[in-house]
């Protein structure tokens, strides 16, 4: 019982945590297709890729022409040919996998070759980032692109302000989220809200502005002293 209670108190400290930060959420996926940086790097990654597919292809058509070769040529052949062409045939298939693994395989050249690439740019977009939030004053800041959200107040999306960081040119897609905060239900509540809510009065001001204007008029001409009584 003590640790349900435990856990219960620990999930309101939470959540009432949570509700006194300021969190927003930015789209890395929309930086990248974005920022010419990110375009070049994935660029270079996938020319690299489809060369090495394009190696992969050729060695595969080499084993499937030996294959078809050896089918048509395995009743005219003798012992020593045929074990000569399964020889081949298993070298082709041998180098291939080892080729396959050389680039594809976790930690493979294929891993390196986009560490290499691709990091660089990843602690641009991550500095971009930092730099909003700390001038925006955000506490926590997701990544819709790897931790989709079921809703989200595009008031709360840096993504534009980010590119615009990075100085990417963003007029069209800002008049574009303009537009759906315009239509969130939840920013016109905010709006009514702000315009219901009374203002402060200051301390020094608040008596005098209790005071009806007709009586402080009185009051400030019986305040104020008779020149012929005084001569009196």
């Amino acid at each position: 019982m003590k640790k349900i209670l435990l856990l219960l108190t620990l999930a309101v400290l939470t959540s009432t945590t949570l509700l006194c930060q300021r969190v927003g959420f930015f789209s890395s996926q929309m930086v990248r297709d974005k920022l010419p940086d990110a375009r070049l790097a994935e660029q270079r990654c996938q020319s690299m890729v489809d060369e090495w597919n394009r190696e992969l292809k050729s060695m595969e058509d080499k084993e499937e022409s030996l294959q078809f070769e050896m089918k048509k040529n395995r009743l005219i052949w003798s012992d020593g040919e045929k074990a000569l062409k399964d020889k081949e045939l298993s070298d082709l298939q041998t180098a291939r996998a080892k080729y396959a693994q050389d680039k594809y395989a976790p930690g493979g050249e294929y891993d390196k070759v986009i560490k290499e690439i691709m990091t660089p740019v990843e602690e641009k977009i991550f500095a971009a980032v930092q730099e909003v939030a700390s001038k925006q004053k955000y506490d926590f800041i997701w990544d819709q692109s790897t931790q989709p959200l079921a809703y989200v107040n595009f008031k709360y999306d840096i993504t534009l302000k980010v590119l615009k960081l990075l100085g990417v040119d963003v007029a069209a897609e800002e008049k574009e989220q303009e537009g759906k905060i315009a239509q969130d239900p939840r920013n016109d509540e905010d709006k009514k809200k702000e315009s219901t809510t009374p203002r402060r009065r200051s301390r020094t001001n608040s008596k005098t502005d209790d005071v009806p204007l007709e009586q402080r008029a009185l009051e400030q001409q019986n305040l104020t002293p008779d020149p012929l009584n005084e001569k009196r």
